[in-house]
Order: structure tokens, then sequence, then C-alpha cells
């Protein structure tokens, strides 16, 4: 059996001021970083083998940050832009609730939380699992499937994708899957790569 963790990056500056970030590199804000070093103190008791995380600094800082608390900061590491938040084009780096007031609440919220609606210029939920999911079978999935133990590192959307894909989730019910920061998920997988549980630590 493998145990396979997904953690969402610790609060960035642009969560806390309510931007959409996409692609866009901003760093963890003090309160993010206390929750990496949270996420870390959740995780002592797990060893793992490899981690992934996408290139963006506040997933790779992340997860620098917990394999520091856990000691484990010598173990594989690959970083893949397949793993990156979902891409928000036009509304990179705009304020939340002024882009609400200017499209209307329920406009955003489909941009944001749906499965095939892109926003202006940028990618839907559906568009990240493309790139997220055949990444996760050729690059990591592997590793589980030989036993390994698995942390990823990544982002709000690039992790709902994968656990729509592990989760079995329809179109409808990842609508209101939210992922919070800086919460270890932990899955437990047979030797088959099928989940056998689940749960936050």
């Amino acid at each position: 059996m493998a145990n396979l963790v997904l953690l969402r990056h610790g609060q960035s500056q642009w969560n806390l001021e309510n931007r959409f970030t996409g692609w866009l590199d901003v760093p963890l804000s003090a309160k993010g970083e206390e929750e990496a070093r949270e996420a870390g103190r959740k995780l002592a008791g797990y060893r793992f083998d490899r981690a992934f995380t996408s290139v963006l600094t506040r997933a790779g800082e992340t997860l620098r940050i917990v394999l520091e608390v856990i000691g484990q900061s010598g173990i594989p590491i690959e970083r893949d832009r397949a793993l990156n938040e979902r891409m928000y084009g036009d509304l990179q780096g705009l304020d939340k609730a002024e882009t609400a007031r200017k499209y209307g609440e329920q406009q955003v919220k489909i941009w944001r939380r749906s499965y095939d609606v892109r926003p202006p210029g940028g990618e839907s939920l559906k568009d990240t699992a493309e790139r997220v999911l055949p990444y996760y079978e050729r690059a990591i999935r592997p590793h589980l499937l030989a036993g390994r133990h698995v942390l990823i590192a990544a982002h709000g959307n690039s992790l709902r994708a994968l656990v729509m894909h592990l989760d079995r989730l329809s179109k409808e019910e990842v609508l209101e899957l939210n992922i919070p920061t800086g919460v270890p998920l932990l899955y437990e997988l047979d030797e088959r790569g099928e989940v056998r549980s689940r749960r936050y630590l």
C-alpha cells in the first residue's frame, strides 16, 4: 500500500489580497509560511520517497518548508508546469470582489468552479485536467504502484482536477469542491493504485 498526500500551497500574498493568481508567480504570505509549517507538523509521522510540485514559487516554497519540518529535505523532487495552477487569462491580477461586481457573482463562480467553462483568455478545469492527469499517469502513478510514498504540493485547481479523478467526481460534484490551503489530504492506495481511504490530516 502506498500513501499519496496532496497539499495545496499555503496562503499566497494574492490569496490574502483576494486576487486571481493563476500562472503569475506570487510568494507565500506570512500566514502561508505558517500554514506550510503546520502542514509539516501534521506530516511528522509520515515518510516520503519522492515529491512533486509545480514550477511556481508558492507551491515550491510550501514543499521546501514541509520537507524541512519533517526532516526529509533530501528526497528527490520533480518540478513540472503540468502541476501549475489554472491559467486565469484576463482575470489574472484582478481583485475577485471587483470582478464579481463587473461581471456578476454567478458568472465569476462559473469561471472559478465549473468544469468546462473558460475565463476570458484562460483555462477551464477541464483544460487543467488535460495536462495534470497525463502527467500523473506518466510520472507519479508508477511510483505509487511500486509502493512508494508520494507528496504533491500544488494548487487549488490542479489538485481539484486530480481529486476529481481519484474520487470519481462528476462535473456537477466538482463544482462545489474546494481544497483548503496548507491542509494535507492523505490517500491510501492499494497495489492497483485504487483509493482505499482518504482523509484530511
